[in-house]
C-alpha cells in the first residue's frame, strides 16, 4: 500500500488509474481494510478540496453554490420520496432505505455516516449502503465524462451534473478534473472541477438538517435508539476553509483591484497565483489519487457480496432517476 501511494505522485497516474489499482489490490487481497486508511482518505479529501479553492474566485464560488441551492431541495425532497417508495416496494428495511436516500441525495459516505449515527443504524446497514455508493462512485468516474461529451455538455454544465447527481465529493472532482482533462473550456482549463466543487459543497452543508430530520422522524415512531439522542451531527466545517482559501485566490488573483487600490504587491502577487495554480494542480491530481487509492483499498468480495440485489436495486434506481432527471434540468437551464 505504501508503494501504491507512492507510485500516485507519479506523472501519468490520475485519480481514476488511482482507484483502479486500490480496488485491483483489495481483491486480489494483497491490502486490507484500515480505520486508518479511511480517516486519512477523509482528510486528504479535504485538504484537497480547500486547495482547490485557492484556484477559485468567490464570485465564481458564489454563483455556483446558488446553483447547488437552486437544486438540492429539489433533489433531495424528489430523491427521498422516492428512495421510501421504492423501499416499501421492494421490502427493504426502513433504515437501510433512508441510508442508501441521503447517500444519493446529497454526498455519499459522509451523509450515510451522519445519518447512521443519528438513526440507530446497524454496522451491517451501513457496511451496505456504503459498499452501494461505492461501487457507484467507481462507474461515474469512469462513465460520467464520456455521457456528458455525447450530449455536447460544456464545462460549466458538466461541473454542476456531476456535483448534483455524483456522490461522493472525491468522485465528482475526480470526474470533473477527468473532463477538464480532455475537453478543457478554452477560457478556464479547470472550469468543470471549480464548478463541480462549489456547486457539490453547497449540498454537503444539507447533512446536518437531513440528519436531523431523520433523526426526528424515527423517534416520532419509535425505532431509534435512546442512546441516539446525543448523537454528534457532523458538520463540514472544511467548507468554511474552502471559502476562505477561494478569499485568499480571489484578492491575490485580481492584480488590477490591488493596483488601484495601491495595495499590490507585484512579486508577492505572483508569486501566491503561481503557488494557487500548483496548489489546485497538485490537490486534483495527486492528493485526490492517494485517497482514491486508499477508498479502493477498503473494496473486498465480501463487501460487495453482502450488498444484496435488494438494496442494489434501490440505489441504481435512486442514481438513475437523479442523474437523468438533473441531467435533463442542467441541458436546459444552465
Amino acid at each position: 500500500m505504501i508503494a501504491a501511494c507512492a507510485a500516485c505522485f507519479l506523472p501519468g497516474v490520475t485519480p481514476p488509474i488511482a482507484l483502479g489499482i486500490g480496488i485491483a489490490l483489495a481483491l486480489l487481497g494483497l491490502t486490507t481494510r484500515t480505520k486508518q486508511a479511511t480517516k486519512i482518505a477523509k482528510y486528504l479529501i479535504q485538504v484537497a478540496v480547500v486547495m482547490l479553492g485557492l484556484g477559485m474566485d468567490l464570485r465564481q464560488v458564489g454563483e455556483a453554490g446558488l446553483v447547488g441551492l437552486a437544486f438540492a431541495a429539489g433533489t433531495i425532497a424528489g430523491t427521498f420520496a422516492l428512495g421510501i417508495a421504492l423501499g416499501r416496494l421492494l421490502r427493504i428495511d426502513a433504515k437501510l432505505t433512508t441510508l442508501l436516500s441521503s447517500g444519493t441525495a446529497i454526498c455519499g459516505g459522509s451523509a450515510i455516516a451522519a445519518t447512521a449515527s443519528v438513526i440507530a443504524a446497524t454496522e451491517a446497514h451501513i457496511a451496505v449502503a456504503m459498499g452501494a455508493v461505492f461501487l457507484l462512485n467507481a462507474v461515474a468516474i469512469y462513465v460520467f465524462p464520456f455521457i456528458g461529451h455525447e450530449v455536447h455538455m460544456n464545462a460549466h454544465q458538466f461541473g454542476t451534473w456531476a456535483a448534483v447527481a455524483i456522490h461522493d465529493v472525491s468522485s465528482v472532482v475526480t470526474a470533473a478534473g477527468v473532463y477538464d482533462r480532455r475537453w478543457p473550456d478554452p477560457a478556464n482549463a479547470a472550469l468543470a472541477s471549480q464548478t463541480a466543487t462549489a456547486v457539490k459543497l453547497t449540498r454537503t452543508l444539507w447533512i446536518a438538517p437531513v440528519a436531523i430530520v431523520c433523526a426526528w422522524w424515527f423517534r416520532s415512531h419509535g425505532e431509534a435508539a435512546a442512546g441516539t439522542k446525543k448523537a454528534k451531527i457532523p458538520i463540514p466545517w472544511f467548507v468554511l476553509w474552502f471559502v476562505a482559501a477561494a478569499g485568499v485566490g480571489t484578492v491575490f488573483g485580481d492584480a488590477h483591484k490591488l493596483e488601484k487600490a495601491g495595495l499590490a504587491v507585484p512579486e508577492l502577487n505572483r508569486w501566491v497565483t503561481m503557488a494557487s495554480e500548483l496548489g489546485a494542480h497538485f490537490a486534483k491530481e495527486k492528493l485526490m489519487a492517494v485517497a482514491l487509492l486508499l477508498i479502493g483499498c477498503g473494496l473486498s468480495p465480501k463487501a460487495v457480496a453482502h450488498v444484496g440485489w435488494r438494496a442494489m436495486v434501490l440505489a441504481v434506481v435512486l442514481w438513475v432517476a437523479i442523474s437523468v432527471a438533473a441531467l435533463w434540468v442542467v441541458v436546459r437551464t444552465v
